[in-house]
């Protein structure tokens, strides 16, 4: 079954790239209607959270609607929303960019999971992976193949020994993205801040909202929260820049050195092939083995 939030949700912050106070509402939504970003800023102007309405943007997922409005960074939003199970919901801003929050999307699935979720009576689809898919750029790669449930299996590999080289492989059903990656932060190398700033990036980053390392060292005061905190991070923005798709993916998703970037365009391959996918209604058995099934209180307290 479909599902939305049971009541609205706010929270305030400011963008990571703009450096600008931000307000954003989750609210429900009925039925089909899938995830909308408003900007409440343009008059309410509509953005549909959709993979073909991406726009190539360094370090972030940007989403351009064909009238001109945009909204960036959204990956985290979307990752959260996919891993609670809402299949419909506004999300109302007030500016071009969604809120960092703490870096990750924890703050939003603690708001999403207290504001609860209510189930809609039209039957979920989802899309099923039938051959697998497969882009590349240089030495990354990103690829689709099929699997009975959402698996995300990614290697990311840094020459700061902080970071280094990183393998996790999860299936993403019955809420282990709230429990295993909702909490991991983003990450960047302190070499590379000043080069962001230069480019009009990352103005609103901080010690605060971001793991930055040094080296060896990781600066930001009380260290990482995984040992492997940044590939599980690449893997929340994997779940987010997936969820553009419009459904849940029955599929695995294999990426190694891959970003956003690399995600939608496997995403543009998926769909330019209509005999890689088809289809599929989600009884009982495939929403038990969708990402937001069997969540509970346990859950938000493992993201309190």
């Amino acid at each position: 079954m479909q599902a939305t939030l049971t009541k609205p949700v706010w929270f305030e912050g400011v963008g990571l790239h703009t450096g600008r106070p931000v307000h954003m509402g989750l609210f429900p939504a009925p039925a089909n209607h899938g995830i909308v970003f408003v900007r409440g800023d343009l008059g309410a102007a509509r953005v549909p959270a959709r993979w073909d309405l991406v726009e190539q943007s360094p370090l972030m997922t940007r989403i351009v609607a064909p009238e001109g409005a945009d909204v960036a960074t959204v990956e985290h939003v979307m990752a959260a929303l996919a891993g609670c199970g809402v299949a419909n919901a506004r999300v109302v801003l007030d500016g071009p960019e969604a809120p960092i929050a703490d870096g990750s999307a924890a703050p939003f699935v603690r708001g999403i999971l207290a504001a609860g979720l209510t189930a809609q009576r039209d039957t979920q689809r989802a899309i099923r992976i039938l051959r697998p898919v497969e882009v590349r750029r240089g030495d990354a790669l990103a690829r689709l193949s099929p699997a009975t449930s959402l698996q995300i299996d990614f290697e990311i590999d840094f020459a700061d020994p902080a970071i280094g080289r990183q393998h996790k492989v999860l299936n993403m059903a019955n809420g282990a993205f709230v429990r295993e990656l909702c909490d991991s932060r983003t990450f960047c190398r302190n070499d590379d801040i000043d080069a962001m700033h230069s480019n009009g990036l990352a103005l609103g980053g901080s010690l605060e909202n971001a793991v930055v390392v040094d080296g060896a060292r990781v600066l930001t005061p009380g260290g990482l929260r995984h040992a492997d905190e940044a590939v599980r991070h690449k893997m929340l923005d994997a779940l987010g820049d997936l969820a553009l798709a419009g459904a849940p993916i029955l599929g695995r998703y294999t990426g190694i050195r891959a970003g956003h970037t690399l995600t939608n365009r496997l995403l543009r391959a998926l769909f330019a092939d209509p005999a890689a996918w088809t289809w599929v209604p989600c009884d009982a058995n495939i929403d038990a083995r969708l990402p937001g099934s069997g969540l509970s209180h346990a859950d938000l307290h493992a993201v309190a």
